[in-house]
């Protein structure tokens, strides 16, 4: 019955499969001795089996078979040990002849590095290329700059970099990149990782590494993503005007810059602590509209003061808890203190503020200390308040009804607000 179905979903179908298992269908019949050789997307497996050598040589006879126009995907899962080796600058190249698209190695070596190929260089039609292994398996290094003109999304993943000019080297020859995503292990010897790409919109960093620093020029940047800094890195973020939602979570001590830059965004999600990270002074978020702050940061109220104060057209705010470790706790040497509320009420709560999310799902002995009395003083002074939500999973049922009674005692500013337990 498969062998009825329409040619386009047959090869979309066999597109979800091994580029191996895809051959093999050529004995089904007829009609699918020829239809793998224009399945658009080829997938290879080096499961270890079998030699390096019959694996290039049987994935090169297949590419050279190949009949579709245009290549959409390659990808190559190779793993190396370390007296094998492979040559995957000739498979690249056949794959270039075919129009390729997309192209991910997946590389992974028992001992020393596979080298950036350098036929990866000069590829003007490749659109997306993903380089992913672990423990640095792959150098990229880049001696001068390269032309990947139509290359729209990098993928970098746990890589080793020769120095600091080669990631400048690689990033100015993609002059169209859009998306960059970068995954940096804990010993890079790159010590300033300067990304400058007029272009690009979306930059998602994970950083491992313990003293590193960021140069970050993208005028254009709409989407941040920056999780990691595990160690006292620095971050010269330039500005961002056209922005438009950042995910910043960041331990240890942080560049004021990073925040400072972000005032153009319209959603924010921040799990940093202010007592790691200087407030900007002078800035205002005058775009932001959805505010996400984690409540397990030391002091993290003191950061919800500051931002409410700067966020005068804020509409959504959620407080979101989880685990605090000793660090959190006793970040700086200072052991947590208590809120205190401000002493004028700002802007946004006066006229803006419709929906307030608190999502708690740890606490110190089950109860809640600070995320009760911020979510007491939302409910008696947002007077636009449309809707309040608690969600709270550890806490026993004497502390919930305790903690509902409260809440509803409360003389909510805003007569149409419904307050939601779950």
């Amino acid at each position: 019955m498969i062998s009825e179905l329409p040619e386009a979903l047959l090869l979309q179908i066999l597109s979800l499969l091994p580029t191996e298992d895809v051959a093999a269908t050529s004995v089904l019949s007829k009609r699918w001795r020829t239809l793998w050789k224009v399945v658009p997307k080829l997938k290879f497996i080096h499961d270890g089996l079998t030699g390096l050598q019959t694996f290039s040589e049987n994935v090169g006879k297949t590419l050279l078979s190949h009949k579709a126009p245009v290549l959409q995907s390659l990808h190559l899962l190779v793993s190396f040990d370390k007296e094998a080796s492979m040559d995957l600058g000739v498979l690249i190249g056949i794959a270039f002849g075919l129009h390729v698209r997309e192209l991910k190695l997946e590389v992974y070596c028992e001992e020393g590095l596979f080298t950036f190929p350098r036929s990866l260089y000069n590829c003007e039609k490749l659109e997306t290329l993903k380089l992913v292994t672990s423990c640095g398996s792959i150098l990229v290094d880049v001696p001068s700059s390269v032309c990947l003109k139509s290359l729209r999304t990098l993928l970098l993943h746990e890589v080793e970099y020769k120095d600091d000019e080669s990631v400048v080297n690689l990033l100015s020859g993609c002059v169209s990149l859009e998306n960059l995503v970068v995954k940096r292990k804990r010993h890079d010897v790159v010590r300033t990782f300067t990304i400058a790409v007029p272009s690009l919109q979306r930059l998602t960093i994970t950083d491992q590494t313990n003293d590193s620093s960021y140069v970050i020029k993208a005028p254009f940047l709409k989407y941040l993503k920056i999780q990691g800094f595990s160690g006292l890195g620095s971050c010269l973020f330039e500005n961002a005007p056209e922005l438009v939602e950042a995910n910043i979570s960041i331990d240890y001590v942080i560049s004021e810059n990073i925040l400072g830059s972000l005032t153009s965004a319209k959603h924010l999600s921040l799990n940093i602590s202010p007592v790691e990270c200087t407030f900007p002074a002078g800035k205002i978020f005058h775009q932001l509209a959805h505010l996400e702050i984690c409540t397990y940061k030391a002091e993290w109220w003191n950061l919800l003061t500051l931002m409410l104060d700067t966020s005068p057209r804020l509409r959504v705010l959620k407080l979101i808890g989880g685990t605090r470790t000793r660090w959190d706790i006793y970040s700086g040497g200072m052991a947590w203190g208590k809120w205190i509320q401000p002493k004028n009420v700002p802007e946004c709560l006066l006229f803006h503020l419709e929906t307030f999310v608190l999502s708690v799902w740890t606490c110190h002995k089950g109860k809640l200390g600070d995320e009760k009395e911020v979510a007491k003083y939302v409910l008696k002074n947002a007077s636009r308040l449309k809707k309040a939500t608690l969600s709270k999973n550890d806490v026993n049922l004497e502390e919930r009804v305790k903690l509902v009674d409260e809440l509803e005692s409360v003389v909510r500013a805003s007569s149409s607000c419904q307050l939601v337990f779950e």
